[in-house]
């Protein structure tokens, strides 16, 4: 893999490179995933953010099983070749890998029940939609439905997608869609979860490679 130059990846999750197949894939669930992981990137890792998007590729859902065949096809074509599945936990257990003698494959589970559960930082949504500091209608909503700080048990169950998406409490309430992405990029460091740490680790080891390949422009 050294050397090796990454190429973006189709955005159609039913091809996987051509004729020089990516070394690494990123599966994610859908589109918003990998938004909200572009804008923590941004934000926090600005050299990863290109070959992060360049090797996600979107399964349409919570499917490892749509990874595990993607992934053996591409190291069909590439042999080496490396791949990073993240799911939410949703029903709030581990999914059992389902084929872990696969090489090459790992899954990352988020510990919260949905990506989205870590967005929920009051002060950088407010960022993301430029309220004031002052405006506290954001803490006022989510103290009604948010676990106590370090409940991670309760997190575990919190539905956050009913909290923050389009038809959500919180858009309802503020009268204005939430830009998860943008939300994402907002977050400061002090205000990440752990859980977004260790999947950043996991990742920088991954696509630093190509960072530090390519030429220069």
């Amino acid at each position: 893999m050294t050397g090796a130059r990454l190429r973006p990846v189709s955005r159609d999750p039913h091809r996987l490179g051509g004729e020089s197949p990516e070394r690494f894939l990123l599966f994610v669930e859908g589109a918003r995933d990998r938004g909200i992981l572009e804008g923590w990137s941004q934000r926090h890792f600005p050299s990863l953010t290109r070959p992060l998007s360049h090797a996600s590729v979107i399964l349409g859902g919570r499917q490892p099983a749509r990874a595990v065949e993607r992934f053996r096809r591409l190291r069909s074509q590439a042999e080496g070749a490396r791949a990073l599945c993240v799911l939410d936990r949703d029903d709030g257990s581990a999914p059992t890998a389902p084929d872990a003698s696969l090489p090459g494959l790992e899954f990352f589970t988020w510990s919260r029940r949905h990506i989205e559960s870590y967005l929920l930082v009051p002060a950088a949504i407010r960022r993301a939609l430029r309220l004031r500091d002052a405006d506290l209608r954001i803490d006022r909503v989510l103290r009604d439905h948010l676990p106590a700080a370090g409940d991670e048990t309760a997190y575990r169950a919190l539905d956050a997608k009913r909290l923050l998406g389009s038809n959500g409490v919180l858009p309802r309430a503020l009268g204005c869609a939430i830009p998860l992405g943008q939300v994402a990029r907002a977050t400061r460091a002090e205000e990440l979860h752990p859980d977004v740490h260790a999947l950043f680790v996991r990742l920088r080891g991954e696509l630093a490679i190509g960072v530090e390949s390519r030429p220069p422009p």
